[in-house]
């Protein structure tokens, strides 16, 4: 099915698909078959799965997006050594001026975009960078992506790269025609335990993984409700008008690496619950007798607080995700490896045990020496100096230009972005459809039968230095 047919049916399927949602019991095929939902019989145009892109001495970057996410990735890419930062760009102003002072005496003498929503598309057509760095609110995410790609930058985006099914397609499409890298930030890939964790995995230590969890558990009600100095224009509370899973890759990524989904295993189908919600639209209607500020958002209907999605693959494991934004409960992703020898867990502090019992503290220790992977053993203790969520932050950026400089494939491409995004649009359609499953798309034209795992080495990098 070609990709303009495949759109047409997604415009049609999402004014239908919500009527026939409700009609009762059905299954996912019945309600929108697969096939012409998805096109599975689509030509992959290049496997951009281990693709080197050609070697980038320099690489020059122009950043969009510096409210929340973006002033960190400035300073943090400042401070690697072959990245030359060319542009910044946001709608306000005073925000990219804010920025450049912050790199004054770094050597980066960034160009200035702003003033309108469309700044960061002359930013974009400039001949002189090779990669955009995007950190915007997320229904920019996937235009800026696919514009920068077709400028002939890679783009490096945010989570979620898309919020549709018809983004993730746009983003595979445009990767594979213009053979330009589409990474997703997915960040927490880069955290400590789950690196070590996906070296235990490779290396044999849990038998075979046959189970896997991984979630977004973070009270941010007082985030999404402050209209002074939280989102711009209210956009993450408008988000929570989906009812799903709208935040899965922070847990998904690193279990689906340790599954090797997309490179040796696929999803298969999924099925979403989501519980009422107890706590949003609650809080707008109490804002609302206070400041009429709030009136529009206490009459919208809100996400439940607490989604549940679980996968199946096609070799049989299971994954199960969690979302939860507002409940008093503390901070978790979960990360839970089960497998037929061995068993690991993050949350609430990282423990393994091979047996009824977890390991010892000593145990964990010679652990840690013995799986610590390379990447943490090059950059990881000036990571954590450097900072970004512990230091995640930076080894993904680190990585990403390591892998540009060295023409390396990177450890997350475009089938990842899609794949790992496309869980909240699936989720919606699932909750809708009283949990019924939904079939996912193989977005990578049924290569992940032959695509190579996330390497676990350097081999052919670590070159890149850090400027402290």
């Amino acid at each position: 099915m070609k990709s303009n047919r495949r759109r047409d049916f997604l415009k049609s399927a999402g004014a239908l698909g919500m009527g026939l949602f409700g009609a009762g019991h059905a299954s996912s095929k019945s309600i929108l078959p697969l096939e012409a939902q998805y096109g599975t019989s689509r030509n992959q145009q290049f496997n951009m799965c281990g693709y080197a892109a050609p070697k980038l001495e320099t690489v020059r970057i122009g950043i969009v997006g510096l409210g929340m996410r973006g002033p960190g990735a400035v300073d943090r890419l400042s401070k690697i050594e072959g990245v030359e930062i060319k542009a910044l760009c946001d709608l306000i102003p005073e925000r990219a001026e804010k920025a450049k002072k912050s790199l004054e005496g770094t050597g980066h003498n960034p160009e200035l975009y702003s003033g309108n929503a469309y700044s960061w598309k002359k930013m974009c057509d400039r001949p002189d960078l090779d990669l955009i760095y995007i950190a915007t609110p997320w229904e920019w995410h996937t235009p800026m992506a696919v514009y920068a790609m077709e400028a002939g930058k890679h783009a490096a985006v945010e989570v979620p790269a898309a919020r549709t099914l018809d983004e993730c397609w746009q983003l595979v499409e445009t990767s594979e025609r213009t053979k330009k890298h589409c990474m997703q930030l997915e960040n927490c890939c880069y955290d400590f335990f789950e690196l070590m964790t996906l070296k235990m995995a490779r290396e044999g230590f849990f038998g075979e993984v046959l189970h896997v969890e991984g979630a977004y558990i973070h009270d941010l009600l007082w985030l999404n409700f402050d209209k002074d100095t939280g989102y711009q224009n209210m956009w993450r509370l408008r988000e929570n008008y989906r009812n799903g899973n709208l935040y899965p890759t922070h847990g998904l990524g690193p279990i689906c690496q340790i599954l090797n989904v997309n490179r040796g295993d696929q999803m298969d189908y999924l099925t979403s619950l989501s519980s009422n919600d107890f706590q949003m639209k609650k809080k707008a209607q109490e804002l609302a007798q206070e400041d009429v500020f709030w009136t529009e958002f206490a009459s919208k209907s809100y996400r439940g607080n607490m989604n549940t999605t679980v996968v199946k693959t096609k070799l049989g494991k299971s994954i199960m995700i969690q979302h939860d934004v507002t409940s008093p409960r503390p901070y978790s992703r979960l990360h839970v490896v089960s497998g037929t020898e061995g068993y690991a867990q993050k949350y609430p502090q990282p423990r393994v045990s091979k047996g009824h019992s977890w390991m010892k503290e000593e145990e964990m220790k010679e652990l840690e020496k013995k799986y610590t992977p390379e990447i943490v053993l090059k950059v990881g203790e000036l990571a954590k100096q450097i900072g970004g969520h512990g230091g995640m932050d930076f080894m993904m950026d680190w990585r990403l230009v390591d892998c540009l400089r060295n023409g390396l494939p990177l450890d997350q491409d475009v089938y990842d972005a899609a794949l790992w995004s496309c869980i909240s649009p699936l989720s919606e359609w699932s909750v809708a459809n009283r949990s019924n499953s939904i079939d996912v798309p193989d977005f990578t034209g049924g290569s992940w039968k032959e695509n190579q795992p996330v390497p676990i080495t350097l081999a052919g990098g670590g070159t890149t230095n850090v400027r402290v």
